[in-house]
């Protein structure tokens, strides 16, 4: 449907904008927080910088939220570092995790900004991983359940907004580059089992979070890529079809109502995969009932059809930034990814499809018919400050604005949204691509080569976006 007049935002919708813990806060080996595996992936990513430092959040969390309220923030969304509160394996709490944790929760409200906090975003302790074989052994589940009570009991009296796991779907479906896949000597079927335990921590986050965090709310996070049929070809319907199921709806269909749905079941007894469902497991991932789904979406995909007798094709990343290095997957009998000739490109292959983002609001609230929020969304590019002190980012203006304006016509379409927070606030490490791949707001003064002073510049997106704010999605800055 086409609109006469520009979209209205609900009065009380939250905008702001995302991080995570490892990918800003630095300081991974101070006051008693231990590592995580993504800190020791994240040295492996060669030219690029680790995290050890990122955005040096921990020690700039007061100059960020005073530029987030200066920007006009109702919210952000962050994440907590499950190493930095529990860091081995008494499961003692560290005292000092508790305390930053705090400071940024109460520097948050104190500036009028509504906390919407992540207990799991790719981080998994090296204690966990060491000594309970982390997401492959169902010891996790009650170190997972010991945590997030922590956190619950900690910061729920401020805290209303929770989210589980961040984009379990992605650490499935990309769990080589992630490093989920380490130590499975059949990741195929593996991956399963390891989905699985994940579903029941999810649940056990759920029912912790309804039990112990007055009038609190909780969602899951999943990672959605909104993916088109090639063409009208009815078997490219089909594969696409596929794709969403093997990629997003499967996951999302568990969290909203509790059951593996039958494309899943099919699949796996067609491929012998046995997803290891114990006793009880269902029944207490029926009862932890979501309260809304947050969303991340930075781009769209295009499917068709791919016959059995295919040759398969591994995905493979655009790591450097350099246009044409994506590497499109086949999957023989299910379907293959291929180039939208309709939308452009970024240099890492990334579409940008601001539609996918009415799309992808569209979709999940026909299915499912609970409250959503975007908690990522944002375009990354090569920036560096100009000679004039200035950060120029006029094509992540761009970007946002006719992304935004897509969420606007989503809420007319009737999809109730409740928050819009793009990935990044400032700079901060990006997966796989250190410090080269910028997508905040506000620009960080360091590079992958060199340690810079830290200092934050405010990007022209800052100003295009702080306007936009205030005028609650009215001034587009046309």
């Amino acid at each position: 449907m086409y609109y006469k007049k520009d979209p209205v935002f609900p009065k009380d919708f939250m905008w702001g904008a995302s991080s995570a813990a490892w990918q800003v806060e630095g300081a991974v080996a101070e006051d008693g927080r231990t590592d995580a595996i993504i800190d020791l992936n994240s040295k492996t990513k060669k030219p690029f910088t680790d995290n050890s430092i990122a955005a040096d959040h921990y020690h700039h969390y007061k100059e960020d939220v005073a530029l987030m309220a200066e920007c006009g923030f109702s919210s952000y969304r962050f994440s907590l570092s499950w190493s930095r509160i529990i860091p081995d394996e008494s499961g003692k709490v560290n005292p000092k995790g508790i305390e930053f944790y705090n400071n940024l929760i109460n520097e948050l409200i104190a500036h009028k900004i509504t906390p919407i906090v992540t207990l799991y975003h790719y981080d998994m302790p090296v204690w966990v991983d060491e000594k309970l074989d982390g997401w492959h052994d169902r010891r996790v589940i009650d170190a997972f359940d010991h945590y997030v009570r922590v956190c619950f009991e900690a910061f729920g009296d401020r805290v209303k907004y929770w989210l589980s796991i961040n984009e379990q779907n992605m650490q499935i479906c990309y769990g080589k580059w992630l490093g989920v896949d380490k130590g499975c000597t059949d990741w195929e079927k593996d991956k399963w089992k390891i989905n699985h335990i994940m579903n029941v921590c999810h649940a056990k986050a759920v029912l912790a979070c309804h039990e112990l965090v007055s009038d609190g709310k909780i969602g899951p996070v999943p990672g959605y890529v909104p993916i088109y049929p090639e063409s009208c070809r009815p078997e490219d319907q089909i594969a696409a079809m596929n794709a969403e199921e093997l990629t997003e709806k499967i996951w999302d269909d568990l969290y909203a109502y509790g059951e593996y749905n039958g494309f899943i079941k099919r699949f796996w007894k067609e491929n012998d995969i046995d997803p290891d469902i114990r006793p009880g497991d269902m029944e207490l991932i029926r009862s932890a009932k979501i309260d809304f789904f947050a969303l991340n979406c930075y781009r769209s995909n295009v499917a068709k059809d791919c016959k059995p007798d295919d040759r398969p094709v591994e995905q493979q990343l655009n790591k450097n930034g350099v246009k044409g290095q994506f590497v499109y997957p086949k999957f023989p009998g299910l379907y293959q990814l291929a180039p939208n000739p309709y939308v452009e490109t970024n240099d890492w292959d990334w579409e940008i499809d601001p539609i996918a983002l009415r799309y992808m609001l569209r979709y999940v609230w026909d299915h499912y018919h609970l409250p959503m929020m975007i908690t990522e969304n944002g375009y990354g590019a090569h920036e560096s400050i100009d000679p004039d002190g200035h950060v120029h980012d006029p094509k992540r203006i761009d970007f946002l604005r006719d992304q935004i304006y897509q969420v606007g016509l989503a809420v007319m379409d009737g999809c109730e949204v409740i928050a819009y927070n793009p990935w990044s606030f400032t700079d901060l490490l990006s997966t796989g691509n250190g410090m080269a791949k910028r997508y905040g707001l506000v620009y960080v003064n360091t590079t992958d080569e060199e340690l810079l002073d830290l200092k934050r510049v405010k990007k022209d997106s800052f100003y295009w976006y702080s306007k936009l704010i205030r005028s609650n999605g009215q001034d587009w800055g046309k």
